[in-house]
């Protein structure tokens, strides 16, 4: 008989919004203060400079509320833990609107504009309005979880571009972040032959194999959240992270280079 299909993992909604909003406000506070030259700044993140990155970041709220804007979709389509997948094709075009939309905004008049839409909207409309989004269809309740990683994973990237910059990352964004990616991980390579843990947030089971049921599993995996993130995401690689002990991997099965990164 083949293993019961596991359920999705459930998340707080309330604590979700506030995580989202909060999260948006630390980025909005820290983008105000930029100056013309660390917006020139090399983001790392592809060809961005820092202003594009803080653009897209500003995009990210302000297409939230777009979306809820317009009218709802029937039926969902994408849940949480398969959004890391289908991101890849849509990158570009994600990319192009964020520019069209920025152009001849000041990015402290957006960052306003964007918060005060996005909290108008989600005030306006419960987890289960269905968005109707390139990426296909997704309750609000989901595609939410999805943004503790847009704005996770972007809040590293801005604090690694900038060194001293130290923007905050919420507790509860951070994770729904790890959880996520960390399930997502789960999907992709399904079996219980080796436990990845990160702590404090996630412990999954995923690569086909002998199950481990008692005692010490014989293949573990283990990090720490911000490591994780930046592995899941194609910050950084498996080999280097190794190397400098963010991870440590044991037993023949442990090593998920293959399986790395879930999105980029």
């Amino acid at each position: 008989m083949p293993p019961a299909k596991k359920k999705p993992r459930a998340y707080d909604q309330a604590r979700i919004r506030t995580a989202v909003t909060a999260q948006f406000g630390h980025l909005a506070e820290a983008v105000r203060g930029l100056t013309p030259e660390q917006l020139g700044r090399p983001s790392g993140v592809g060809d961005w400079s820092v202003a594009d990155l803080a653009g897209h970041i500003a995009w990210i709220a302000d297409s939230l509320a777009a979306g809820l804007a317009r009218p709802p979709a029937a039926v969902p389509e994408l849940t949480a833990v398969e959004w890391p997948f289908a991101t890849a094709s849509l990158a570009g075009k994600i990319s192009e609107a964020a520019r069209e939309t920025l152009t001849g905004a000041p990015l402290p008049e957006f960052y306003e504009r964007a918060a005060a839409a996005l909290a108008a909207a989600l005030e306006r409309n419960p987890g289960s309005r269905v968005l109707d989004l390139w990426i296909g269809d997704m309750t609000l309740a989901d595609f939410l979880v999805t943004r503790t990683v847009e704005l996770v994973v972007h809040t590293d990237d801005l604090n690694r571009a900038l060194p001293g910059l130290g923007v905050p990352v919420e507790r509860q964004a951070l994770a729904a972040c790890t959880r996520l990616l960390a399930d997502a991980l789960a999907v992709k390579a399904p079996g219980g032959s080796v436990e990845v843990r990160i702590p404090p947030f996630a412990v999954v089971q995923c690569v086909a194999g002998p199950r481990h049921t008692r005692g010490t599993p014989p293949n573990v995996v283990e990090t720490d959240p911000l490591t994780w993130i930046r592995l899941a995401t194609g910050r950084t690689a498996w080999a280097a992270e190794l190397a400098a002990a963010r991870v440590s991997a044991s037993g023949e099965r442990a090593d998920l280079a293959g399986l790395l990164p879930l999105m980029s």
